[in-house]
């Protein structure tokens, strides 16, 4: 017979005299390595001398010895299942371990089934006298699919995730509020299960801590579920006749898989949600961080507040401190006043006092004249030297005549008197100097070129009329404004914008009464042009002509322009009797007064527009 492998491989010396000649027989010595090593390390433990496959095979009995002694549940409707509803059996009942379902080994389903086998199998049944169903029709078929199924991990785990026993339940927020860790501990439980993860967090108690319910809470709303629907599949691409009838029932698998997927997510999110709004701790932990967030506002606010006290108290300080500062400042500042007073004081009596000196003493020598004509003449001199000379001065000059004769207190006194003329000669000049500047500088601001010459009354009213036609904003202004007076203008001056500009800002120096002066005048001038003219008859009707009566000549004010421009937009021309209207409109206007200026707010348009139009068509050349 052939010796084994290990056999040879268990002997530490080997006899190789059937390999060498008998005179060179020798003995070797021999390692066991790899599985032969082990079975040595294996025997040499259980002081045996079997061969590893020995072992093995040993081991295996064993542990199907022990995997027999589970007890198996006899399915009672086994003989009665239709073999082709295979797939809405349970395989675990009907290889008798549905007590212990997905927690089952693979040695236990195998032993399971050989058990089962023994009993049900086709030549058992037959060789005992019983009725065979021949072919897949015998019920021996669905048995032999939950051993097929239960053997393969894929389809097994197939066919777990649509455990018909497993309850998908979830509990109600009555249910839970009345007693939380008894009704969501088992359902957790039951559903961690599906966790592609091993190490599940439990619910745990009321005493658990915040780090553990948020643990556990993180877990569940981030659930990964190993849990999938192949197993209900409605159609077996197998079957297809064609590879497009395979790819369409793929698809179709596959949008099923994906809806039955969404709906288990969704029930796992409801639990949780569920779960969450029911705990207990959760509403204790959220009071206790409520409760937290406001000590923590009350301690702010506290803190805010005992800042706000510091603050307002020291800007009372600082307050106090300006206070006092400035009391002391103004109090040195009244002294130094008063001091200030008093040095005025004495100062003014000793200038009296100086003056009044040198009045009695030139009085005393007559004012040095031998004349009265004379003697009034030195009196003037020296009441301006009294009102001119300082306190200094004064003293020097009475010094000089309390102790020189006649004669040299006369030269004294007509050396200031010069000395006071030649510097009140100074002053005027200076003043006329002053004076003419001023009037060179306002000419030569008046413009260059044609405003260079002298602007007469109707020019100025003229400017001051456009300046108020066209307001600030207006497109070329001041081109509109020179444009409008070259038109108007009776001088035949032609003016620019330049000198249009200087003479308006010119006018805007002036004194007001003066600008009041140059109104006036052209109001008056307007008067006299208009009453010179001779009434004309007119007979036409009343509501489109003047009446007869002389009308208001006073100038219109805004409010009555306003009052005007309403009243023409509220009567148009159809309205019947509408110029008596609009005057009823305007208190103190009559009809004749609305047409007229309305006149010439016609003409004042027409006259603003060809100015434009003129300053635009310049500009395009």
């Amino acid at each position: 017979s052939r010796e084994r492998p290990e056999e040879a491989a268990s002997r530490s010396v080997v006899c190789l005299s059937s390999l060498c000649p008998p005179s060179a027989s020798v003995q070797v010595q021999v390692e066991p390595v790899g599985r032969w090593f082990e079975a040595y390390v294996k025997r040499r433990n259980r002081n045996a001398s079997a061969s590893f496959q020995e072992l093995e095979e040993e081991e295996e009995s064993s542990e199907e010895s022990d995997d027999e002694e589970f007890q198996l549940e006899e399915y009672s409707v086994l003989r009665t299942l239709d073999p082709k509803d295979w797939k809405n059996q349970d395989h675990y009942a009907v290889l008798g371990l549905p007590h212990l379902r997905y927690k089952a080994t693979q040695k236990q389903i195998k032993a399971a089934h050989k058990l089962i086998v023994l009993k049900h199998h086709p030549d058992k049944r037959k060789a005992a006298g019983e009725q065979i169903v021949e072919g897949d029709n015998d019920y021996f078929t669905c048995i032999t699919k939950a051993i097929e199924v239960l053997s393969d991990p894929v389809k097994r785990r197939a066919f777990d995730s649509v455990d018909p026993t497993f309850d998908n339940a979830v509990p109600s927020k009555s249910e839970g509020k009345e007693n939380f860790f008894d009704v969501f501990t088992a359902v957790f439980e039951r559903n961690a299960r599906w966790s592609s993860k091993k190490h599940v967090p439990k619910l745990g108690t009321i005493e658990s801590s915040f780090e553990e319910v948020d643990n556990f809470y993180s877990f569940w709303y981030n659930f990964d579920s190993w849990r999938e629907f192949s197993y209900l599949d409605e159609e077996e691409k197998e079957k297809a006749e064609c590879r497009d009838e395979r790819r369409w029932i793929e698809k179709q698998n596959r949008a099923s898989r994906a809806q039955r997927k969404k709906e288990e997510m969704n029930r796992i999110r409801t639990l949780v949600d569920t779960a969450y709004s029911c705990d207990p701790r959760i509403k204790k932990f959220k009071e206790e961080e409520k409760a937290k967030k406001e000590s923590e506002k009350k301690a702010k606010a506290e803190a805010k507040k005992r800042e706000q006290e510091e603050r307002e108290r020291a800007r009372q300080a600082e307050l106090e401190a300006a206070r006092l500062a400035k009391e002391k400042e103004e109090e040195e500042a009244k002294q130094a006043a008063q001091q200030a007073k008093k040095e005025k004081e004495i100062q003014k009596k000793a200038i009296k006092k100086e003056r009044q000196k040198l009045r009695t003493t030139c009085k005393n020598w007559n004012y040095f004249a031998d004349n009265e004509a004379d003697s009034v003449k030195m009196m003037e001199e020296v009441e301006k030297l009294c009102d001119r000379l300082e306190l200094t001065s004064l003293q020097s000059l009475n010094e000089v005549l309390a102790s020189g004769s006649k004669e040299e207190s006369k030269a004294a006194v007509d050396k200031q008197v010069q000395e006071v003329n030649a510097q009140l000669q100074r002053e005027r000049e200076a003043e006329v100097q002053a004076r003419q500047a001023a009037r060179s500088a306002e000419q030569a601001s008046g413009g260059g070129g044609g405003g260079g010459k002298g602007w007469t009354e109707e020019d100025l009213q003229l400017l001051i009329k456009a300046v108020n036609l066209f307001p600030a904003g207006t497109n070329a202004r001041w081109e509109v404004i020179a444009n409008y007076m070259n038109l108007h203008s009776t001088s035949g001056m032609k003016r620019t914008a330049k000198d249009v500009i200087n003479k308006a800002k010119n006018l805007q120096r002036l004194d007001p009464l003066q600008k009041d002066e140059i109104n006036k005048k052209a109001f008056e001038k307007f008067k006299k042009e208009h009453a010179s003219v001779a009434p004309s008859i007119d007979n036409a009707v009343p509501s489109e002509r003047f009446d007869g009566s002389d009308g208001n000549a006073a100038p219109w004010t805004t409010e009555e322009q306003k009052l005007l421009e309403q009243a023409l937009k509220t009567y148009p021309v159809s309205t019947p009797e509408r110029w008596e209207k609009i005057a009823a409109a305007v208190p103190g206007r009559s009809k004749k007064d609305c047409m007229k200026r309305y006149k010439e707010l016609v003409e004042m348009v027409k006259a603003k527009k060809a100015a434009q139009e003129q300053v635009a068509a310049k500009s395009k050349k």
